[in-house]
This record gives C-alpha cells, structure tokens and sequence, in this order.
C-alpha cells in the first residue's frame, strides 16, 4: 500500500518550529496521518560544564543500509566526528516471508554493534536511531529491535513514512537549486521511495512540505519483485519496464496533484542510486563524496546512464568504477524509479546529495537541545 498525505502549514514531527503540528489526510486514500510523537532519544552523564563539548550521534537502519554519523555543533552547522556504513540487507527476502531473516537480522546486529563502540568511544551525550520500511513491513520486526537493544544498547525507533520522509527534507534541502519554482525532494531506499513537494520560499529554515508520497518501492524490494533471465537481453529490458510500470503505479496518486504545467521546477535527490549514477556521469575512478554531494546533472544524462545500465547483464555492471558487486544487482531497479520520477517531474537538472536522514536526525537533535542552527 502507497502512504501518503498531505500535511498542515507546518510538517508535523520533534524538532523544534515543526513541533505539535498534524498532518491531514492525503486526497488519494481518505485515512489520516497521525502525528508524530516526540522520537525516544538516549542520553548518557554529561560533566557540569561540557555542553560545549557534546557529541551528537545518528543511526539510520534502512532496507539496504546501516548508517552512522556523530558530530558536534558548530557556528553554521555541525562537524562530523565520525561516520560508518555498512550494506546489510535487511530486507532481503521480506516480500516473499513477510519476516526478517536469521542471516540479515545476524548482518544487521554485527553493524550496530560497531556502531554501539563508537558511540561509547566518541562519548555521545545524545543519540536517536531509527529503522525504516523493513521493520515497518517485518511481522517481526518489534522482535528485532528488542534484541538490538539487548545486544547493543541501541534502542531503536521505528519511524513512519512521513517522519522519513521529513527528516530527509530536513537533511537535505540545503542543496536544493536557488529559484522560485516548485521542487521535489525524493529518497530512494531499500524498502521504499518518498517523493516530497515542497514550498522553499522561506529561507530562514527546512521548506514548508506541500504533499508527499510513500511508495513501497526501494532498490531491493522492487529488485525481489522481478525473477527473470538475467543472460537474456530481450528478458532483462522487458523487466525494466515492468518495475518502470509498478514504481508509475504507486506514484500515481501524487502526480494527479502535482502543479501541471510550472515554470522553473526544481528536483532534488537523495539515494545510493543517485550518487552512483552522478559518479559513472563524472567518470569518476572511485567514489568521492566531495565531487559528487552537491552536483548539479542534466536529466537527461542520467536517463542516457540508466538506459544503459538497464541493457547491461550482471558481470558488464559489476565491472563499472563505482558500482561493483554490493551494487550490481541493485541498481537497475534504483534507475526504474529514477526514470519513474523523471516522468512525472520533468526538470532539466538534477541535484545530487549525498546526506539525508542522518544530518536531518542531527539538526533535529541540536534544534532541540538548544542548538538551533
């Protein structure tokens, strides 16, 4: 089922200005939103008189991915400490058993427990870590976190798709392009994709979210979705369009409300799959976060790239600078809802960003310990 909504003036959600707002019930589906409470944070003993010293701490638990990032505040921001990622694949499986598996559930422990000693080692004041579409879709998912916390201490937040949504806004609009024109922000993940209308005429804080959409659709959850003949050309291209077909379908209901005909639109992506696809544009040997957070890219470019990843087999991809093996099966999938959103948003560039829901978390956290930046 596709969540969506569309909210009040105010995103509802903890941090700061957005606190105490609710969200309205989207015109696509007739159920309402529910608020979301203030997120459970942990908190260790700070001395009298190291407020200034604070570290603050963000874990990302998604579909794909098991991401870290503690930082401390600074004049115009934060400054990060230090940071861990680990490919986990929680997912894996989910669609066909509905269940987290032994394996995945094993892979993902072994990364927060890495994350657990960098915690206690970098002497984090105040954390929130938050797990996404998996544990949402898992029957067994508040198992899951109840032995994350018993094996780590890191006790994790379940966290709506609105409240993802909303704190990659938060993480990312920063490197939306200057202009007047309407933007969508989106987020490709492993279990899900959000797409976020937003109004950025304030530009004293994060954008004003005009409408959003949940779909259940991430690189892996639409990757599981298609068995066929990876050898087979004429087999891979025909399910290429049958994920473009499924990922149209669950963004329908918002692109019916999406502004017909805006001048100067804007379009701002946050994902591996954007990353990746800005990488292989570049040409770059290697990943670098500092060529590629914060790039602008023709569309069209990246249409080219993913027409070609499409038609490419498994080994062709796997030997392409920035993809490899972790990626290789994954990607096409991200580039279907990619080229998904390039049909409903039609924008002539693309801005890349390689932060999301971890600096959202952070900036959330700061706002309200009294550190608004």
């Amino acid at each position: 089922m596709v969540q969506q909504s569309r909210p009040s003036p105010q995103s509802s959600g903890p941090a700061g200005r957005y606190a105490g707002k609710r969200a309205r019930s989207g015109p696509g589906d007739g159920s309402k939103a529910a608020a979301i409470p203030p997120p459970p944070v942990q908190r260790a003993f700070s001395p009298h008189g190291a407020r200034d010293r604070r570290s603050y701490a963000a874990i990302d638990l998604g579909t794909n991915n098991c991401r870290l990032l503690i930082a401390k505040p600074s004049a115009d921001g934060f400054i990060v400490v230090d940071a861990f990622s680990r490919i986990v694949r929680l997912g894996e499986g989910l669609a066909a058993t509905g269940r987290i598996s032994d394996a995945a559930i094993d892979r993902a422990i072994a990364a927060l427990s890495v994350c657990a000693d960098k915690l206690r080692r970098r002497h984090v004041t105040l954390a929130r870590s938050v797990a996404t579409e998996a544990c949402r879709r898992a029957s067994n998912g508040a198992e899951f976190i109840q032995r994350v916390y018993q094996e780590t201490g890191i006790a994790l937040d379940i966290i709506s798709a609105q409240e993802e949504a909303r704190l990659a806004v938060l993480g990312c609009h920063a490197l939306l392009e200057p202009g007047d024109g309407p933007a969508l922000i989106f987020d490709i993940g492993g279990g899900s994709t959000e797409l976020v209308l937003v109004d950025s005429h304030d530009t004293t804080g994060a954008p004003r979210i005009v409408d959003w959409v949940s779909a259940p659709w991430g690189v892996v959850s639409l990757t599981e979705s298609e068995a066929f003949d990876h050898g087979n050309a004429a087999d891979r291209l025909a399910a290429y369009e049958r994920m473009r077909g499924r990922v149209a379908e669950a963004f329908a209901p918002l692109a019916r409300r999406l502004p017909k005909d805006a001048q100067d639109i804007r379009l701002l992506g946050t994902s591996g799959t954007v990353t990746t696809l800005a990488s292989l544009h570049l040409g770059l040997p290697r990943y670098d976060r500092q060529a590629i957070d914060g790039l602008i890219v023709p569309c069209e470019s990246m249409r080219a790239i993913s027409d070609r990843l499409s038609g490419m087999n498994l080994a062709e991809r796997q030997k392409l600078p920035c993809i490899g093996t972790e990626r290789a099966d994954l990607v096409v999938a991200g580039c279907a809802i990619l080229e998904s959103i390039l049909d409903i948003w039609p924008a002539e560039r693309l801005g890349v960003a390689d932060r999301g829901i971890r600096e959202g978390i952070l900036r959330g956290l700061m706002d309200r310990d009294g550190r608004v930046m």
